[in-house]
């Protein structure tokens, strides 16, 4: 049709919502906010921070980086036309930590521990515990 969608979830983390920290309903119609379409050439990525305020006036900070993927389709003519993917992170969390961290005075470096937090591995699901 005119090439407009609607977002889709693929994959979070955490998979179930933490008591304390309930995933942000709704987040894939902000993680794209031009829309999503399909495009017949690739687009630099782009990266932008989102603001969500849920029902409570909760803030959510999101930081949404996007990439171009070619369509997966069974129909041959629309192969080459490629399809927005975004990872999105909420940033709330992580800052949190950080700020605390910094205003405790604790004996841990703020490079260190931005470190861990960008490199930490992630459980594949089903996978060895």
């Amino acid at each position: 049709g005119t090439g407009d969608g609607q977002g889709q979830i693929l994959q979070r983390f955490p998979e179930k919502d933490w008591e304390d920290n309930p995933f942000p309903q709704g987040i894939e119609l902000f993680c794209q906010p031009s829309g999503w379409q399909l495009f017949p050439e690739r687009n630099p990525p782009s990266f932008f921070v989102a603001v969500l305020t849920d029902i409570n006036s909760e803030r959510h900070y999101c930081a949404c980086f996007t990439f171009w993927e070619a369509l997966e389709s069974p129909q041959p003519h629309l192969w080459a036309l490629l399809i927005p993917s975004v990872l999105c992170s909420s940033l709330q969390n992580s800052l949190g930590l950080i700020y605390t961290i910094y205003v405790d005075g604790l004996s841990v470096s703020l490079e260190n521990v931005i470190g861990n937090l960008l490199t930490c591995t992630i459980p594949i699901t089903g996978g060895a515990q």
